[in-house]
């Protein structure tokens, strides 16, 4: 059975691809991207597969 773990990060509007482009380079794959605790920010929600 596959196991994950996930990461929330903050999506900062001037540097959104650079962010989601390094997160992809370390393996994490983008599962949604939902509003922030204010209307301005963003929020990225990441998994990838934990290797045993």
């Amino acid at each position: 059975m596959k196991k994950w773990e996930y990461a929330t990060v903050p999506l900062l509007v001037h540097a959104t691809k650079q962010i989601l482009d390094n997160w992809g380079q370390d393996g994490w794959e983008l599962v949604t991207v939902l509003p922030g605790p204010n209307p301005e920010n963003l929020v990225a929600y990441f998994k990838r597969e934990i290797q045993s």
